[in-house]
C-alpha cells in the first residue's frame, strides 16, 4: 500500500473514531433528529445546518455561548453565518424590542422607525436610496431584477463558487433551484478571463454581481485590482456593478467597499443589520432606485408584508446606531485580524497543510497549502481533514460551520479567542501524523 493510501486509511480511522464519540455524546440531539425526519425532509428546513451523522440541536444561548439539548456548552464562533454579530439577546437590542412590543408589531402601515433606519443605513454605507426586504436572497433578487429593467438587458455575470441566496448559488457552476436567468459564469479573481467575458457579452450584459469577499465559499477576498477592473469595465459597457455585502458590510464601518475603494451602482445587505431579526435591503444610485417611487406613472411594484416590520426596524436601528458603531466595527475587525494571525502562526509552526483565510471578523479554515484565491482552488483542499477538524472543534466546545466558516461576534473576548487557539493547537498536535 502506498504512503498516500496509508495516510487516507489513517484519516478515515480517525474520522470514524471522532464520529463515534460524537454520536455517544449527543443522544438527545439524535432523538430530536429522528423525530424531525417524520415531518421535515431529512429532518431539516435549512440545508446548510445538516451534516452527517446528524446535526446537534441547541436548546438555549446567551452572549457568545450556546448549550445543546444534552447540556454541553459551546463557544459560538459561527455567529449565525455573520448574522449573529451582536451575540444572543444583546441587552440594548432586547430592551428596544421590549419597548417596541408594547406598541404593536405589524401595522399594515408606515411606522415611525423605518425612515430613521433607512437614513442610518444610507449614511453608513453611502447610499442615495434604500429599500428593505426580509432576507439577503430577496435583496439580491430585487437588485438583479432592477438592474435588468434599468439597463434593458438580460444577462447577469456571476462567479463560480459565488452565493447570493437560496436561489442564487453557483458552487460547482450553479444550482438546479436557481432563478432561471441568463447567466454568464466567470472565474473569481481572474482579471483576464473575466474581462474577456464582459467584452464578449457587452451589448447584452445588464450587471455583474459579486461579494467583495466570497463568504460561504471560504472567506476568499477579491483583489483590489480585480475589483477595480470590474468597476472600469462595467462602466465602459454600460452594465451595473452590484456588490453583495450581505455578509461583508460588517468588515468596516462603511462596508468592505469602503476599504476596497470601489463604489458600486447597487449594494445588497442582510444578516446582522437587522439586529438579529429577519432582514434584507438593497440600495444605491437614486436614478436606479427611484424606479420604485410609487409617485411615478411607470413605477415598479415592490411588495413584502414584513418589509418594514416594527421589530426588524427597531432592532436594526438600535444595533447600527447604538451598538455596532463605526468605532465598534473597527475594534471588532481588529480583534478578528489578530485571532487569524495567531491561528496561522500555529499552522506555520506546525508545518501543517492548514490555514485560515478571511478579513477582519470573518474567517474560514482550509486544509491545504498555498494561496487560496478562488473557490476552485479551495476545492482542492482535503475534505476529510476538514471534517475531522470540525468534529475535533466540537469536542473542544467550539461551534463553527461544518464547511469551516467562523466569525467573531461582539461578545467574544480574549478568553474565547484563547480557547479557540488552544483547540486548534491541540488539533495540530494530536493529528500531527495525519498532517504530513
Amino acid at each position: 500500500m502506498s504512503e498516500s493510501s496509508l495516510r487516507n486509511t489513517d484519516i478515515d480511522a480517525a474520522l470514524n473514531e471522532a464520529k463515534e464519540a460524537y454520536v455517544t455524546s449527543a443522544p438527545r440531539s439524535l432523538a430530536r433528529y429522528v423525530e424531525a425526519t417524520t415531518v421535515m425532509p431529512g429532518g431539516n428546513t435549512r440545508t446548510v445546518l445538516h451534516y452527517a451523522p446528524f446535526p446537534l440541536a441547541m436548546a438555549r444561548a446567551e452572549g457568545c455561548r450556546m448549550w445543546d439539548v444534552d447540556g454541553r456548552e459551546f463557544i459560538d464562533f459561527l455567529g449565525e453565518y455573520t448574522a449573529g454579530l451582536y451575540g444572543h439577546s444583546h441587552p440594548v437590542i432586547r430592551a428596544a424590542l421590549d419597548r417596541a412590543l408594547d406598541n404593536g408589531i405589524s401595522f399594515g402601515a408606515s411606522n415611525m422607525t423605518e425612515a430613521r433606519f433607512a437614513r442610518a443605513v444610507c449614511e453608513r454605507f453611502g447610499l442615495e436610496r434604500v429599500r428593505f426586504t426580509n432576507s439577503g436572497t430577496e435583496a439580491n433578487l430585487l437588485a438583479i431584477s432592477l438592474g435588468r429593467i434599468f439597463t434593458r438587458r438580460k444577462k447577469v455575470l456571476v462567479f463560480n463558487g459565488g452565493y447570493h441566496g437560496a436561489v442564487f448559488g453557483f458552487a460547482g457552476g450553479g444550482s438546479p433551484i436557481n432563478v432561471p436567468l441568463d447567466y454568464v459564469l466567470a472565474p473569481y479573481n481572474d482579471i483576464e478571463r473575466t474581462q474577456a467575458l464582459i467584452a464578449a457579452n457587452a451589448d447584452e450584459l445588464a450587471l455583474v454581481i459579486l461579494e467583495p469577499m466570497i463568504g460561504s465559499g471560504g472567506c476568499i477576498a477579491a483583489s483590489a485590482d480585480f475589483l477595480g477592473m470590474l468597476r472600469r469595465e462595467t462602466a465602459r459597457v454600460g452594465a451595473l456593478l452590484v456588490l453583495d455585502e450581505v455578509m461583508t458590510s460588517r468588515l468596516a464601518p462603511g462596508g468592505l467597499q469602503s476599504v476596497a475603494g470601489v463604489k458600486p451602482d447597487l449594494t445588497t445587505f442582510g444578516k446582522y443589520i437587522g439586529g438579529g431579526m429577519s432582514f434584507g435591503a438593497f440600495g444605491g444610485r437614486a436614478d436606479i432606485m427611484d424606479l420604485f417611487d410609487p409617485r411615478r406613472a411607470d413605477a415598479l411594484p415592490h411588495a413584502g408584508t414584513f418589509n418594514n416590520n416594527v421589530l426588524t426596524m427597531t432592532a436594526g436601528l438600535t444595533g447600527l446606531t447604538e451598538v455596532y458603531t463605526p468605532e465598534a466595527a473597527v475594534a471588532l475587525n481588529a480583534r478578528g485580524e489578530k485571532l487569524r494571525e495567531r491561528l496561522n502562526a500555529l499552522c506555520r509552526t506546525a508545518d501543517a497543510p492548514v490555514q485560515f483565510t478571511g478579513i477582519g471578523s470573518m474567517l474560514a479554515v482550509h486544509t491545504m497549502r498555498g494561496p487560496v484565491t478562488s473557490p476552485e482552488v479551495a476545492a482542492k483542499a482535503d475534505p476529510k481533514l476538514k471534517e475531522l477538524f470540525f468534529f475535533d472543534m466540537l469536542a473542544h466546545g467550539i461551534w463553527l460551520a461544518r464547511r469551516g466558516m467562523m466569525t467573531v461576534s461582539l461578545p467574544i473576548g480574549d478568553a474565547e479567542c484563547d480557547a479557540l487557539v488552544a483547540a486548534v493547537e491541540e488539533f495540530l498536535s494530536a493529528r500531527r501524523s495525519l498532517l504530513r
